[in-house]
């Protein structure tokens, strides 16, 4: 028989994290709490991105805490940026299904559910989404930041990736196989991540992507600079021309 920690899980979260001790502790808690209530087997990887504060310690504390040795931490020597970070948890992760999400909790882990039920109709990829008419936003972002990122999603459509109206949510599920591809295949380290990995999706892997509406409230205290709106602004044509369109040679 088989070993049990040979067995993969049906889940792997991976969930990027720099300086996020104070947001940490909540955040374990209800996803690891939300889990629990799962019938899938699952591990939880919390990448610690070169931080600066006790983020790696928070998470090996709240591991002893809550007595769950499927969550841990991956501590990065030096910050590698959101995309990096994935990167490293998504090519340790062994889970038939592999969900990203965002360290502030900005979607619930409960979103989880409407999206596990996209791939069970057959997506290879669900986005978790803030644009669709089906979407809750209990608390929105600035109206600048709002009209930056309805301007910036035409120009990722027009160059990048087609169909989609929000590239950026941090709550997406993949099968697990295809995440680890699309990563290995990748370049991108910072917020460009998001749009590289769902044009190689559409492009290269000819992939299933389902856009699915889910509850979102804005965080204070966000990581995301005005800067970093530049930067993937500035990216997105690279991407959309590095990676050939109708280079499909399947899953």
């Amino acid at each position: 028989m088989e070993p049990q920690a040979a067995v993969a899980p049906q889940l792997s979260i991976v969930i990027p994290a720099m300086n996020e001790e104070r947001r940490l502790p909540r955040t374990l808690e209800r996803v690891v709490g939300y889990l629990r209530g799962r019938a899938e087997t699952w591990e939880v990887i919390v990448v610690d991105d070169g931080s600066r504060d006790r983020t790696a310690d928070i998470v090996e504390e709240m591991s002893r805490e809550l007595n769950e040795p499927r969550l841990t931490v991956l501590r990065l020597p030096k910050n590698q940026g959101k995309g990096g970070a994935q990167r490293e948890g998504v090519a340790r992760s062994r889970g038939e299904r592999v969900l990203l999400m965002d360290a502030d909790l900005a979607t619930p882990i409960e979103e989880l559910e409407p999206l596990w039920k996209a791939i069970d109709r057959g997506a290879d990829i669900a986005v978790g989404s803030r644009a669709l008419s089906t979407s809750n936003i209990t608390r929105p972002q600035s109206l600048p930041r709002v009209i930056l990122g309805s301007a910036g999603n035409l120009w990722i459509r027009f160059f990048a990736v087609s169909g989609i109206h929000d590239t950026q949510c941090g709550f997406k599920l993949f099968r697990g196989d295809l995440a680890r591809k699309l990563f290995a295949a990748g370049r991108e380290n910072r917020f460009a991540i998001d749009i590289e990995l769902l044009c190689l999706a559409q492009r290269v892997f000819n992939a299933e992507i389902a856009e699915v509406g889910v509850r979102w409230e804005h965080q204070d205290y966000s990581s995301v600079r005005w800067r970093d709106y530049v930067d993937v602004l500035a990216r997105v044509a690279r991407i959309g021309m590095r990676i050939p369109k109708n280079s499909r040679p399947g899953k």
